[in-house]
């Protein structure tokens, strides 16, 4: 099994961002690593996004990466906006292959073994599983693991507060997005001390999930969240975080 992708190493929670201004993005990326999460998937549903995503490219110890790509055309235009990852909602061979032709990370989603199968045979074994909680939660997740025990997944659709818990303690989980750290609300409302409360608490809460499994594990200490952001260069204030790859 290869690593989880280069720019997502050390993240294990994915804001899954939907903005319609993009003057805001500064401040959101800010409030986001404030809080100690490192990253963001800027979806294109929003004529905002790729403006919005320029934005945050440009913010110290902040990864910022594209969502909702559904065409190479799309992908190339994040590309040229500064997305270090893309995400997708379903796997799409032809924005697979352009992303490994530019050297972009990317996290194809999948729904089934079938697409799931294909990402391998593509050389992705890191995915996101979507939606993951109308396909079953962590039950499902350890139905793909069977018979494919060297995938690891990004769960997307249903994780929140409540459950990112659960999903990050499960051994093929690399990391968990969604939108529940970046309400649009409050985006558009400017209430970024929201935001950076709603990401502390994500990082203090499942910090100590992923830090037990790792101890369950074997495993040595997992380093905080400020020393990965340290290793990319750049200091985030500790929140109880520890990563997993």
């Amino acid at each position: 099994m290869s690593g989880a992708p280069a720019s997502l190493a050390g993240q294990w929670i994915v804001p899954v961002i939907v903005i319609d201004e993009a003057s805001r993005a500064r401040d959101l990326a800010e409030a986001l690593v404030a809080g100690g999460i490192g990253c963001g998937e800027f979806t294109l549903r929003t004529p905002a996004a790729l403006a919005a995503l320029k934005a945050a490219a440009g913010v110290p110890g902040f990864v910022a990466g594209v969502g909702t790509v559904v065409s190479p055309g799309q992908l190339a235009a994040a590309v040229g906006a500064g997305a270090r990852f893309a995400v997708t909602p379903g796997f799409d061979d032809e924005v697979v292959t352009a992303a490994q032709a530019q050297g972009l990370d990317i996290v194809p989603g999948i729904a089934t073994p079938t697409e799931l199968g294909r990402a391998l045979r593509a050389g992705i074994d890191h995915v996101k599983v979507f939606p993951a909680g109308v396909l079953g939660g962590t039950a499902y997740l350890d139905a793909l693991a069977g018979p494919f025990p060297g995938a690891r997944f990004l769960p997307s659709g249903g994780v929140s507060q409540g459950n990112a818990g659960e999903y990050l303690a499960h051994p093929s989980v690399f990391a968990v997005s969604g939108g529940w750290v970046v309400p649009r609300d409050a985006i558009a409302a400017g209430d970024f001390a929201r935001i950076e409360g709603l990401a502390r608490a994500a990082v203090l809460a499942a910090g100590g999930v992923v830090a037990g499994g790792a101890a369950a594990a074997g495993g040595s200490a997992v380093p905080s969240a400020s020393a990965s952001a340290a290793s990319a260069g750049s200091a985030v204030p500790a929140a109880g975080g520890v990563v997993r790859a």
